[in-house]
């Protein structure tokens, strides 16, 4: 039976596009999933593989699809608004002491909530956890060690890690001493080595707005002061404007994701990361780059790190395997450029040592190849998830919100009317069976109460439609309590 009609006046390839559409309006194509080959859809249709291709570059340019690289064409979400910079709206901050708020330790609470879908904590290995290999190697790693298992490790780290990770950042292009490299527990024992490497209690440190909440919590419990700059939800950190706050405040040091910003998903370009460490270095200001997401990004490769760009040694690069392997090793690294002998001695004072099981067995995967495998599939999947999860929420939200259009990372930042405060409603979401991120926590002055992080490093199910659902609602609700409230005054 012929799907396409040769007698129609209508070309060929607009068929196609039709066929296309139809496929998506019934459901059968949904956003994230990928198309037919172009050969395969040709064969389907009985028609030429030019047609098809024409067809396929049709909808591309009307936004409908998106070609990657060696990989095919992919569904996108159609009815979600992208999130754009507001430059103009955006208010500048004086250095502050933040206040730790009682809504992060709600949100790390409700990860163990019984029955509760957890959208507010970033967790991409959740969408595809590579627990089975990791479990059988770490078990042919105990039949090996014995009782060097529980036994002390060196200060810094396994030096097959660290070798393994230094040939990692060679093929980057990055030169880095494996024996220099510091195996921490996770990236946050990194990230507060590197800033007691290169501040102290007072001092100023500029971070992007909005900022992970772990960063802001971690200068509040150094006794230092945030200043915050405003980052581009396309290309991150613009050097413009630090240069400008560098200009008005004492500035003593940055710590930014350089790669993919949380909770943007923003992807800082290249050459932007190297006008970056360009103007800092003419300052003497350490940039300390929280590197976790550089390996989930939905491009064509992994964007290289600020390292490359140093001639003074005045980068301290912090990453570690949580976000791309196992969030439960806790195992992370720092790369301290020319702080490497006081990384080493803050390492030792504070917590001697990182469990040495877990970093054997990450070597093993790192060797067999096994690893980088993974991280093929999970791109792909948290690309998909990401598309599933925009549509998903441009069909439940009210139809004034705009959520950012990632190009890595797993959290999508929604931005809703300036009247709605979605701290207002996170404990009957909780209440409900589902959590987010509020967006107030990633500001350390208060911004963001109307935005809102929501995690698509997710296992797909029913239940996370369901949830989607429940926030879209609760938005809902508190719109229209904010207009009456209007009303009445």
């Amino acid at each position: 039976m012929r799907l396409l009609n040769r007698s129609s006046s209508e070309f060929l390839y607009q068929q196609v596009i039709d066929f296309i559409e139809k496929q998506q309006k019934s459901g059968v194509l949904r956003p994230g999933d990928k198309l037919p080959s172009l050969r395969k859809l040709s064969s389907q249709l009985e028609i030429s593989v030019p047609t098809v291709k024409q067809a396929y570059v049709e909808l591309e340019r009307q936004g409908t699809i998106c070609a990657r690289p060696q990989s095919g064409y992919y569904l996108q979400a159609q009815q979600a608004r992208k999130l754009m910079p507001m430059r103009a709206k955006w208010a500048c901050c004086d250095p502050v002491e933040i206040e730790c708020r009682s809504l992060i330790e709600q949100v790390h609470d409700a990860i163990h909530l019984p029955d509760t879908v957890a959208l507010g904590i970033s967790n991409p290995v959740n969408s595809h956890p590579p627990d089975k290999t990791l479990a059988r190697l770490m078990r042919a790693v105990i039949s090996k060690v014995a009782e060097k298992a529980v036994s002390y490790g060196p200060a810094n780290g396994d030096p097959k890690l660290r070798m393994q990770l230094g040939f990692r950042y060679q093929e980057l292009g990055v030169d880095v001493n494996y024996e220099d490299i510091v195996i921490t527990n996770g990236a946050q024992e990194a990230l507060s080595i590197a800033l007691q490497c290169v501040a102290e209690k007072g001092d100023v440190i500029a971070i992007e707005s909005p900022c992970f909440f772990g960063m802001i919590e971690l200068i509040e419990s150094l006794g230092m002061k945030a200043l915050e700059v405003y980052t581009c939800t396309e290309q991150g950190i613009c050097p413009d404007e630090l240069a400008r706050a560098i200009k008005q405040y004492p500035v003593k040091a940055c710590l930014f994701s350089t790669a993919i910003n949380n909770p943007l998903g923003s992807f800082m370009p290249d050459e932007r990361r190297q006008a970056l460490v360009a103007l800092l270095e003419r300052h003497d200001i350490p940039l300390i780059e929280d590197d976790v997401y550089s390996e989930l990004y939905f491009g064509k490769q992994r964007p290289r790190p600020a390292q490359l760009y140093s001639e003074k040694g005045l980068v301290l690069t912090c990453s570690s395997f949580s976000k791309t392997a196992a969030p439960g090793y806790r195992t992370g690294w720092l790369v301290p450029g020319r702080f490497a002998e006081q990384a080493k001695r803050i390492k030792r004072a504070q917590s001697c040592s990182t469990p040495m099981l877990q970093q054997w067995t990450l070597n093993e995967y790192l060797m067999s190849g096994e690893y980088d495998r993974h991280l093929a599939v999970l791109r792909k999947k948290l690309s998909y998830n990401c598309e599933r999860m925009r549509a998903l929420i441009a069909e439940h939200f009210p139809d004034d919100i705009c959520i950012s259009k990632p190009q890595g990372g797993s959290v999508l930042w929604v931005r809703c009317r300036s009247y709605i405060n979605t701290g207002d409603f996170f404990r009957q979401a909780i209440s409900r069976g589902v959590s987010f991120a509020p967006g107030i926590m990633f500001s350390p002055s208060g911004k963001y109460h109307n935005y809102m992080r929501i995690s698509y490093g997710v296992q797909w199910c029913e239940r996370i439609e369901e949830a989607i659902a429940v926030l879209g609602e609760l938005v809902r609700e508190s719109a229209k309590k904010s207009a009456g409230n209007e009303h009445q005054v």
